[in-house]
């Protein structure tokens, strides 16, 4: 599905300055992260495994602001640990929309109920709900029963509010394609998503659970039968077309991590919000001083497995907006 129009000419013309100004590396979306504390200890995150004092930090709003104005980037994904846990994340939210820059706030719905009348539906912002599989999938996922419940509800809820509402589903090695299948037909058709984010499973190094995260072959595997007798087409997916077929495994990319970069209470992540090679002050200090060669699968070892979209769903809308026939499929979704 294509995003939103006003979005779309956003970012389209977002892209057609940086190539104007003939710029190598920029980045598409911000990966904020105000906060490492989270209200759930899922199996395939690491996050709560920082120091506690750390876990006690949140980010003052006026940081978090200017590292995206210092960026430029048109989008902002809000996530943490769990952002509603961050005593101004409205603020932040309402900041980041004065700027007319598109907010995805990243939570697992459980504060929505309380937090829910802070916020004012807008065509810049989406609530996106991680749902990791049906009640009992998910349950499991988050290692809390009744947390998928309680997440329907709020979305439902916030539906009702007039917010847009995606999703965000990590997919593991336990997983086949009509559990795939299974729980984006309920998201798509039930619950009446706007915008569903898919993602297989990443070896973080420090989950929990290392046992479950998918291959590269399991990955293309799992995608391309659960793509199959039109599904793709008819879900309302938040990907570009080429990014599909990366996980299907039609075409492949070079990672760009400089596209959907992070920055947390330590700075900007190098290289990507997965791994975390030392941080830089500033994204320009990021771009300037990290060896970008040497990551990305049949480079880095610990690349060998990621398809996650911060690598290479860059790639892939930067191979779509270089080519008239895939800019064309983009928009008929």
């Amino acid at each position: 599905m294509p995003m939103p129009l006003r979005q779309s000419m956003r970012v389209g013309s977002y892209l057609l300055r940086q190539k104007l100004a003939r710029r190598g590396k920029f980045p598409l979306l911000v990966e904020l992260e105000p906060l490492f504390a989270c209200n759930l200890k899922c199996a395939g995150c690491g996050k709560i495994q920082q120091p506690h004092d750390l876990l006690k930090q949140r980010m003052p709003v006026e940081q978090a602001i200017a590292a995206i104005e210092e960026c430029g980037a048109p989008m902002v994904s809000i996530a943490g640990g769990e952002p509603l846990m961050h005593p101004q994340i409205d603020e932040i939210v309402r900041q980041l929309i004065k700027r007319k820059k598109f907010v995805f706030l990243c939570t697992n719905a459980l504060l929505i109920p309380r937090k829910l009348d802070k916020f004012t539906p807008s065509p810049y912002f989406s609530w996106v709900v991680h749902i990791d599989g049906l009640r009992e999938r998910h349950d499991e996922s988050v290692c809390k029963e009744g947390v998928f419940d309680q997440a329907v509800e709020a979305i439902r809820e916030c539906q009702r509010r007039g917010f847009r509402v995606g999703t965000n589903t990590t997919f593991f090695n336990t997983d086949t394609p009509q559990t795939v299948i299974d729980v984006l037909n309920y998201l798509n058709d039930d619950l009446g998503i706007d915008q569903m984010q898919i993602s297989p499973a990443y070896a973080y190094e420090k989950a929990p659970d290392q046992d479950h995260f998918l291959g590269v072959t399991e990955t293309r595997e799992l995608f391309r039968k659960a793509f199959g007798d039109g599904n793709r087409r008819r879900w309302r997916l938040n990907h570009t077309p080429l990014f599909l077929d990366f996980l299907e495994g039609k075409k492949d990319f070079a990672c760009t991590a400089w596209g959907i970069p992070s920055y947390s209470l330590l700075g900007w992540q190098r290289p990507c919000y997965l791994m975390a090679d030392g941080y830089a002050k500033t994204y320009k200090e990021l771009v300037d001083t990290t060896d970008w060669e040497k990551y990305g699968r049949g480079k880095d070892p610990r690349c060998a497995n990621c398809m996650a979209h911060c690598g290479y769903e860059p790639s892939a809308v930067l191979a779509t907006v270089g080519s008239l026939r895939e800019s064309l499929r983009a928009i008929r979704g």
